[in-house]
């Protein structure tokens, strides 16, 4: 029966064609073991090659030492290639600040992916059962899951990762073992209840089968079933939104805020995940809870802002974008000081800008051309010479309002903190006449009395 279900899963599926070539993650646990077995039964008839995996962890000493012995002699039987691999994964996740769990499932899929590449492979089969699925649903509902989280685990994966015992019960995997002699090992640390997973597994299920739904397990997964097809639908649009909305790099995905801000929150959730999967590969150890807490980052008041996500994920929210990356901004300060002419230009070469001066008469003033790029100074009330320069530490002008610190101005305009050192500030010997092209000082304002000008005019280069 079990054979059986298997193969049907995989046509329902369609997880295997022929001239696949598929790598086996085996422990030398009852699910690997069956998986490897079944599929070995299936080589011939899916025209497909086979390759097995395993990764001793260290953290059982001669037992774990057994389990590759055992896999080694099941493999040979079986007339299946395999590849050992042994890695100390207690040392690795403390250097790594890493939990044991975490830790080991990154070396895992390191292993397999390598193993992968190395015969050329375009498959890998995990012995994921109905159990796991069950008790993967319960742990995401304790974290916070939404409807992506509900969907459990996929029988498929993008990565090439297959899951052909998805839909068969532990409990009918153990009699397989049992019938064909397979002696499968048995993890000890599985039946310790120190590991939220195993908990959930001999605790919290046995209580919820005794006491509420003697089919639990059917019942979760019929569940998560019925809320794919659901979520296939809402993913495929939040897929056609994120092409729209998002530019992507390798390390970095930006989100227009004026499109996202648009979306329904549904999709919105679904835009960060993908932003967030694109930069990882997965959304391992992302909950729903660091999704919320990028979605704060829509308002206007977390504009350069700054958040961290597990796994070194760093979220910006820049004027008009939200940023996810995992390369770290580091905000570099640009210090610059020229003189500056009544009558030429200054060419800032820190940030690409040139400034032209002009002294005329008022007339000339009042009749000539004056753009947005060009602002004009009452000549007289300018004392000394005049520079231009990067702002300085407790830099003020004199607004209508009354002064305001360069700092808030910065704040109230939404520039980006990255930005701040390169807009240029006017000062003569008294204050500040001018920053950048955003705001000029009352100071120096032309009224009636004004008989001198200095038009100021802001290039690009």
């Amino acid at each position: 029966m079990v054979f059986e279900k298997v193969l049907s899963t995989i046509n329902k599926h369609n997880l295997i064609e022929s001239g696949d070539k598929i790598v086996i993650g085996i422990s030398g646990g009852p699910d690997s073991v069956c998986l490897l077995h079944i599929l070995s039964r299936l080589k011939d008839k899916l025209d497909i090659e086979l390759y097995a995996a395993h990764l001793n962890h260290q953290i059982r000493g001669i037992e774990a030492q057994k389990d590759a012995l055992y896999v080694s002699e099941i493999c040979d039987e079986l007339g299946i290639t395999y590849f050992l691999k042994s890695i100390d994964v207690p040392k690795y996740c403390k250097d790594n600040s890493l939990s044991i769990e975490e830790g080991a499932r990154k070396l895992r899929y390191e292993m397999f992916d390598e193993i992968k590449q190395r015969t050329k492979s375009n498959k890998i089969a995990i012995g994921h059962n109905l159990n796991d699925q069950a008790e993967t649903v319960l742990m995401r509902i304790m974290r916070g899951t939404g409807l992506q989280g509900l969907r459990g685990i996929e029988y498929a994966r993008e990565n090439g990762v297959i899951r052909p015992l998805l839909d068969i019960e532990r409990k009918d995997i153990e009699e397989y073992c049992k019938v064909h002699n397979l002696n499968p090992r048995i993890d000890e640390s599985n039946l310790e209840n120190i590991y939220t997973r195993n908990k959930i597994r001999l605790e919290l299920i046995p209580y919820m089968t005794d006491n509420f739904n003697t089919n639990l397990i059917e019942s979760i997964v019929r569940m998560s079933n019925s809320l794919r097809s659901d979520s296939d639908y809402i993913e495929a649009e939040a897929e056609s939104k994120f092409k729209d909305i998002c530019k992507v790099t390798s390390d970095t995905v930006d989100i227009k805020i004026n499109g996202f801000s648009k979306l329904h929150n549904a999709i919105k959730v679904r835009v960060l995940r993908k932003g967030i999967k694109s930069i990882l590969g997965d959304m391992n150890f992302i909950d729903q809870k660091h999704i919320e807490d990028v979605l704060e980052f829509e308002s206007e008041s977390k504009i350069n802002k700054m958040l961290t996500l597990p796994r070194g994920v760093f979220v910006y929210r820049k004027q008009d974008c939200i940023t996810l990356t995992t390369t770290e901004i580091v905000t570099e300060e640009i210090d610059f000081l020229y003189n500056i002419p009544n009558n030429g230009f200054v060419k800032i070469k820190e940030t690409n800008i040139i400034i032209e001066t002009q002294t005329m008469t008022i007339d000339r003033y009042k009749n000539g051309k004056v753009d947005k790029m060009s602002k004009g100074f009452d000549l007289n009330k300018i004392k000394g010479g005049m520079v231009v320069r990067s702002r300085q530490q407790g830099d003020k002008i004199k607004l209508a309002g009354g002064s305001k610190k360069i700092k808030d101005l910065f704040i109230d305009l939404k520039i980006p903190r990255e930005e701040r050192c390169k807009v240029p500030v006017i000062a003569d010997e008294q204050g500040i006449l001018q920053v950048g092209k955003y705001k000029s000082s009352e100071n120096y304002k032309i009224d009636e009395k004004t008989k001198e000008v200095l038009k100021v005019t802001f290039k690009n280069l």
